[in-house]
């Protein structure tokens, strides 16, 4: 599977025609960040870069035509996931969702320190580091060859996805597929867990006041929601409850082929989209367009994303 990706990343990254030889390649990338205010609080949306998908080969659950239809009629020609993080700066704490890819996935991807620096923090500075899942999109960035990139973090994990990952004997027993994630697992989360920077959570307590962590198995056995909520105002960090809007979120029963238990992802996400349209928090998603900052709401027997404003201030 991995090498799957390896292969047609490169396809689609190197096999584009020349336009014009008088068009000059940009020097500078994307803006990495975007700020918004949450009651007394900061949210930074950060952005690790964006990922090439062979979507036809991953999707499962899907009828004949029924993807190509939906990229068509979103206006999708070159099907890509945003790789997302957030990070909440309460003014005492500076707290990190997720952790992005560093090297693994190809050079599309890993600029998620650049992205807090360009907002006006180092690595360094930030407190916790709030882990959805330990799929390596989202903690491959915890480490850059043998150095932390954030030294001076704890990394929040539940205990059942560090037990799942990480447990002895744990690769042996999953299914063959998965077994790439085991190997990665330990090479970004293994130095915090030897350094004694690792503090596993149940769901019986806030990490933070305010900041809840809800248990969502099924993509993996130990994925978790983060609930913030502050002055009134609630955003749910969503990690891997979806990876293609344009076609999960009008047909929720479609699923992944890196579900752990795709039954049980199906399940989280139509509980998840039902709740968030009904109560119209705010949603924090990882693989959504970036920011990935937005409302849904139902429509018909799917949901629509709607995502936030452009603002300055």
């Amino acid at each position: 599977m991995k090498n799957l990706f390896k292969c047609l990343l490169s396809i689609l990254l190197f096999s584009q025609p020349i336009i014009a030889q008088t068009v000059k390649k940009a020097e500078k990338a994307q803006a990495g960040y975007y700020r918004m205010k949450f009651g007394d609080y900061e949210i930074i949306a950060l952005s690790d870069g964006t990922l090439p998908l062979p979507i036809k080969d991953i999707l499962l659950n899907t009828a004949e035509g029924q993807v190509e239809k939906l990229l068509a009629k979103n206006h999708i020609t070159k099907p890509e996931a945003s790789i997302n993080a957030y990070l909440i700066n309460t003014g005492s704490k500076l707290i990190l969702i997720d952790a992005g890819t560093s090297e693994l996935y190809g050079p599309s991807l890993g600029f998620l320190p650049n992205s807090i620096r360009a907002a006006g923090y180092q690595p360094e500075d930030i407190d916790m580091v709030l882990i959805t899942h330990i799929h390596t999109d989202h903690t491959g960035g915890l480490m850059d060859g043998n150095h932390m990139v954030f030294p001076n973090a704890k990394i929040y994990i539940s205990k059942a996805e560090v037990d799942f990952w990480l447990g002895k004997g744990q690769k042996e027993k999953a299914a063959r597929r998965l077994a790439p994630f085991f190997d990665e697992a330990h090479l970004k989360v293994d130095p915090y867990l030897k350094a004694g920077k690792v503090v596993t959570f149940n769901y019986d307590q806030e990490i933070f006041p305010g900041l809840l962590p809800i248990a969502t198995p099924g993509h993996t056995p130990g994925h978790s929601f983060f609930s913030l909520e502050n002055k009134g105002e609630k955003m749910m960090f969503w990690g891997d409850i979806m990876h293609v809007a344009e076609v999960q979120f009008s047909d929720p029963g479609v699923a992944i082929l890196f579900d752990v238990d795709p039954v049980a992802a199906v399940l989280q996400r139509k509980k998840a989209y039902a709740e968030a349209a009904e109560k119209g928090y705010w949603i924090a998603s990882d693989h959504i367009s970036f920011p990935g900052i937005g409302h849904i709401r139902a429509e018909g027997t799917g949901y629509v994303w709607i995502p936030i404003s452009y603002s300055y201030q």
